[in-house]
């Protein structure tokens, strides 16, 4: 069976994919690890903590449950629909499902390399990979880049505070506490919208 260039352009289209799939799914657990510690973020979490009740000091550690009630609310001009909302200012999560309602709102740790206020969608997820510093991450999930660099939600699978500083690289990790980094995974597939707002 003879095979057309129309294949044979599809075949190498569909290696060049999946090598930058792999790339960047790389390139998002390198750069899960670059967060800072708690106590470089204001004010404190009005939901369910990242870190209580785990190893580890992730971003909340030792904060209580809260109530529904007490939960900020879903972001102004956030979009509509089942979508992943990550505030910039708040420094935290909302997954929405399509009833517009909150399933969960989380603290998170923010990466060093911000991604501009926007709609994305997911583009890759890694289960568990090893983060630059040399830490175990999981449930990567990427959905854009800057300045080269993949940007996405992880938790390192310790509960350990990322490295930060002079001379660490710039990554695009926005960590959260691993029960948290679980929700996100079971939420949000490849394709997902997810809403960037200041």
């Amino acid at each position: 069976m003879a095979v057309s260039s129309a294949g044979k352009t599809v075949a190498a289209l569909t290696v060049v994919a999946l090598a930058a799939v792999g790339f960047l799914t790389y390139q998002a657990a390198a750069g899960a690890s670059d967060l800072p510690a708690r106590g470089d973020r204001p004010g404190a979490s009005a939901s369910p903590s990242p870190g209580a009740g785990e190893g580890g000091d992730g971003p909340g550690k030792g904060e209580q449950e809260s109530t529904e009630a007490e939960r900020p609310p879903v972001p102004a001009g956030s979009g509509t629909g089942l979508r992943v909302v990550y505030s910039l200012k708040a420094e935290r999560v909302w997954l929405v499902g399509e009833d517009e309602q909150p399933t969960r709102t989380y603290p998170v740790w923010p990466s060093a390399l911000s991604p501009a206020p926007g709609e994305y969608a997911v583009v890759s997820r890694s289960e568990s990979v090893t983060g630059s510093d040399g830490v175990p991450i999981e449930h990567s999930v990427i959905f854009t880049s800057a300045e080269g660099t993949v940007i996405g939600f992880s938790a390192a699978a310790d509960g350990s505070k990322p490295r930060v500083g002079e001379g660490e690289p710039k990554t695009g990790g926005i960590r959260s506490a691993r029960k948290d980094a679980s929700a996100m995974w079971t939420f949000a597939p490849v394709g997902t919208k997810v809403v960037v707002v200041r």
